[in-house]
């Protein structure tokens, strides 16, 4: 599953490769320890609290406050015509961090720190391999399924 992310897993398994097919559908996934409860995201195939190594995933809300955001302005040979973009770290609203680029819900102008965020899952399936990410947008901005690289967004 880690190729629809555009790399490739080199372990012959792994306990979270569900993570990726939940985004595809559109929802974020964290992991709950079975032993101890810990919420975990991104999701962690060995508990951080009591090292138990079971877990079931547990779907996010992908509500979060922006933590920091960056400019990134220098591209190299080909992705010229990308740059302005804007990334961002945010809490999310019940457990673990994130880093996601901004959506074109989001000016840059309005970029500000501690300003409530919504995690959208995206797919971009112009190629023979899904592959899936996804972006920061304004509170309340819903999965839709969409070809990201075609203006769609």
């Amino acid at each position: 599953m880690f190729e629809w992310f555009g790399k490739k897993n080199f372990c012959a398994h792994t306990k979270v490769d569900g993570f990726a097919a939940h985004l595809r559908d559109g929802r974020l996934m964290g992991s709950t320890c079975t032993e101890c409860g810990q919420l975990s995201f991104p999701p962690r195939s060995d508990c951080s609290a009591c090292h138990g190594g079971e877990f079931t995933f547990t779907e996010l809300s992908g509500r979060g406050t922006l933590l920091t955001f960056t400019s990134i302005d220098a591209a190299p040979a080909g992705f010229e015509n990308d740059v302005p973009f804007f990334l961002g770290v945010i809490d999310l609203e019940e457990s673990g961090r994130l880093l996601a680029s901004f959506g074109q819900s989001i000016q840059p102008d309005d970029i500000a720190i501690d300003m409530p965020v919504q995690v959208v899952p995206r797919l971009i399936e112009e190629s023979e391999d899904i592959k899936v990410h996804y972006t920061l947008e304004k509170p309340g901005t819903r999965w839709v399924k969409t070809n990201f690289y075609q203006g769609e967004k």
